[in-house]
């Protein structure tokens, strides 16, 4: 009984956590559009800030090669 009642505390520990964050589980996924969209913004900023453009150009050069066989 000891055991069960540990678990139960721990998961509403970590909803608890989970919601000060603003965040929420949920058992459906997000879009790769949508997480892309959500990324891209970092990224480019993360490129201009260290300069990476070679880098950025080189591989999506490299992504579009791939896709394109």
């Amino acid at each position: 009984m000891a055991e069960t009642s540990g678990r139960t505390a721990r998961r509403a520990q970590g909803h608890g956590a989970a919601s000060a964050l603003g965040g929420h589980q949920s058992s459906s996924t997000r879009h790769p559009l949508v997480a892309v969209a959500m990324v891209l913004p970092l990224a480019i900023l993360l490129a201009v800030v260290f300069g990476g453009w070679e880098a950025v150009i080189t591989q999506a050069s490299s992504v579009a090669g791939m896709l394109g066989r």
